[in-house]
């Protein structure tokens, strides 16, 4: 029992000594690993620095500072490794990784995905930061795209994180794409009013609106003949594109055309719905020549109503059995 005691005091004692020894290694190998990490932050720092003025490189330069940041980062991790373990050699790690990479493949196959789409999305830049765009169910602005997921601002102040990999492989609208945008939208006018009057009073109320553009300018296109309107398409361009500006000018230009219509006397109507009536009691009931299907009687002619007997008669002659002159077969008649 002594002898069990006193080896494994043994083995205590030289884990502690071998962990005194290496202790100086350890801090040695800290210490470089330190330098290495603050030298990649900076490294990064520096590479968007140079690409900030420019707006075509600022992607490039994003992803260029990231991949230095981690090979730096990666080198230190090397030597901080070979101070603490002398026998330890770079190409020993990378035949391990090489043996391991594939379940590192399978276990890390959605982050690797990821990764490689938020580096081309930098790439190729087909929305940038501070774009608004819509994704599915989400619109917001561009806070931030990082090599693994996007982060979108909703305009109602939340914050949206999108992995990389479908935005890169769904359709994505981009608001802000170009300078200028067009908007729409549909104004319903009486049957009875004047379309041409509408369209002219349409348009001057459109370009009384400093904000909207007059290159390319604005027009009104008739539509739809609806069941309780004429349907009228306005269409007006904003600079620049963003949802602010997109609220701001719907409301003054909606505005403006109710005020303008109102006030020259165009009717917007709202829908409505007829429902007839078919009076099945008229002595034309039956008679598509004469029936009137619930209209108003022409002419101030009433039309008369069908009495019990002539309807009672009417079912008879239905019912009973005619020759080929529509009347009643002799054999019939005799019965």
């Amino acid at each position: 029992m002594k002898a069990d005691i006193s080896a494994l005091w043994n083995q205590i004692q030289g884990m502690i000594n071998g962990f005194i020894v290496l202790l100086p290694n350890m801090v040695l190998a800290l210490i470089v690993f330190a330098i290495f990490f603050f030298v990649a932050r900076s490294i990064k720092k520096l590479v968007k620095r140079l690409t900030r003025d420019r707006h075509q490189a600022r992607n490039l330069g994003l992803v260029l500072g990231r991949l230095a940041q981690g090979t730096t980062l990666l080198v230190g991790l090397f030597i901080a490794l070979s101070i603490v373990i002398p026998t330890f050699r770079a190409g020993d790690l990378v035949q391990l990784l090489g043996i391991s990479g594939v379940a590192i493949g399978f276990a890390f196959r959605d982050i690797l995905q990821n990764f490689l789409a938020g580096i081309l999305i930098l790439l190729t830049e087909p929305f940038r930061i501070n774009d608004q765009i819509i994704f599915k169910d989400f619109e917001g602005t561009v806070e931030n795209i990082e090599t693994r997921a996007t982060t979108l601002r909703t305009y109602d102040g939340r914050r949206i994180v999108i992995p990389n990999s479908e935005l890169f492989t769904n359709s994505v609208t981009v608001n802000t794409a170009f300078d200028s945008r067009r908007l729409q939208y549909d104004v319903g006018i009486g049957y009875g009013d004047d379309i041409d009057q509408a369209k002219q009073l349409i348009l001057e109320a459109i370009q009384s609106i400093p904000e909207i553009l007059q290159d390319p300018a604005p027009d009104v296109l008739v539509m739809e003949l609806a069941e309780s309107t004429v349907n009228i398409r306005v269409r007006w361009w904003i600079k620049p594109p963003r949802r602010a500006d997109d609220l701001a000018s719907r409301d003054k230009v909606l505005s403006k055309i109710k005020q303008t219509l109102v006030a020259n006397g165009i009717d917007l109507p709202f829908p409505t719905q007829q429902i007839l009536f078919h009076d099945q009691t008229e002595e034309t009931d039956g008679d598509r020549s004469h029936q009137r299907e619930g209209w108003p009687s022409g002419k101030k002619a009433v039309p008369k109503p069908r009495s019990i007997s002539d309807s009672l008669r009417l079912v008879a002659q239905m019912r009973s059995p005619t020759d080929g002159n529509g009347k009643l077969d002799s054999a019939t008649a005799n019965e």
